[in-house]
């Protein structure tokens, strides 16, 4: 047993979280779903390593966690260069070194110039410790001048597509938080791979929010165009950036999330207790009837929608 694993299982046992942090350790095969037209078999929990594994504070408990969750059949994971700067990718390398094989990793560019996404994705290489990712995406695309930037002779796109060729990546994706209909566009004029989108239980509803209709939502605008295309869906912003903390069970907030057409639903789990408890619900789960899942959307929406679209609206992903 390496010092971080032994770390880990000291921490967890003395912050009384060992139990709850082996939690579905002894169920059953983590259940996974096709990614679009990838192909590829993606646990339906990934793990996002954005702020919420900063958390942890130092790479040896970040890197353990990692661990835990790949031990309980997380395979999906999503990081980024703008989480701390190159920080997340660092601790995410660190596993990566001697797990990469049956991981589908996972980085984003924010830069919009292609030169420079260029050189943010030779860094990302080396932090990760690997000579391929399997997904690289756009980062938090904002609005119709950004998609003009992104789709710039000179943008990211274009880059991202040299990469694919190359074998860079195997894929590339763009993703979005604030606004559907900028995604909806990018979806139909681009040729993406994937797309990670903003879906919860509050985004739709019978509110208003200060600039769209209840019903503008990437679930209602979004979300068909990629299916039409048969892109690799995934969920993000499940709990609202912890808006929705309270609003209702995070196990149901969750399966609501996987009760969408998506392949699977990235969460940041800054906590140890919170890997096993979201292993338990991805491997217990079954899907959410239909009106079951409308009910609860008309409950939390018109209590946080219009609160929800206002912090996205101008929220940048870091």
């Amino acid at each position: 047993m390496s010092v971080s694993r032994r770390r880990f299982l000291e921490t967890a046992a003395a912050s009384g979280l060992a139990a709850s942090a082996a939690f579905g350790a002894d169920e059953g095969a983590m259940p996974t779903r096709v990614l679009g037209r990838t192909g590829q078999r993606v646990s339906i929990l990934g793990l996002g390593c954005g702020s919420r594994l900063l958390m942890y504070k130092d790479e040896e408990n970040g890197q353990a966690a990692l661990n835990h969750a790949l031990d309980l059949g997380i395979n999906y994971v999503d990081t980024a260069y703008s989480y701390g700067d190159g920080v997340s990718e660092t601790w995410v390398g660190g596993v990566m070194k001697s797990r990469r094989k049956g991981v589908f990793l996972v980085t984003k560019v924010e830069r919009r110039k292609g030169d420079e996404a260029l050189r943010i994705i030779e860094g990302s290489l080396k932090r990760l410790q690997t000579d391929h990712l399997d997904l690289i995406h756009v980062h938090g695309l904002m609005d119709d001048d950004d998609l003009k930037a992104v789709e710039a002779p000179d943008g990211v796109l274009a880059t991202l597509y040299k990469l694919r060729d190359q074998k860079v990546t195997r894929f590339i994706g763009v993703t979005c938080h604030n606004d559907p209909h900028v995604l909806k566009a990018a979806l139909e004029h681009n040729d993406f791979d994937c797309t990670q989108m903003a879906l919860n239980a509050a985004r739709v509803g019978p509110t208003k929010s200060f600039h769209d209709p209840w019903n503008e939502c990437f679930e209602t605008i979004a979300l068909p165009v990629a299916r039409s295309k048969n892109m690799g869906i995934t969920a993000m912003k499940v709990f609202g950036q912890d808006k929705l903390a309270g609003a209702a069970p995070a196990s149901t907030l969750i399966r609501y999330a996987m009760s969408l057409p998506i392949a699977t639903a990235v969460i940041g789990m800054p906590k140890l207790a919170y890997i096993g408890e979201n292993v338990h619900v991805a491997k217990n789960f079954t899907p959410m009837p239909e009106e079951e899942m409308r009910n609860l959307s008309r409950d939390l929406a018109s209590k946080y929608k219009l609160a929800l679209d206002s912090f996205f609206h101008g929220h940048i992903d870091s």
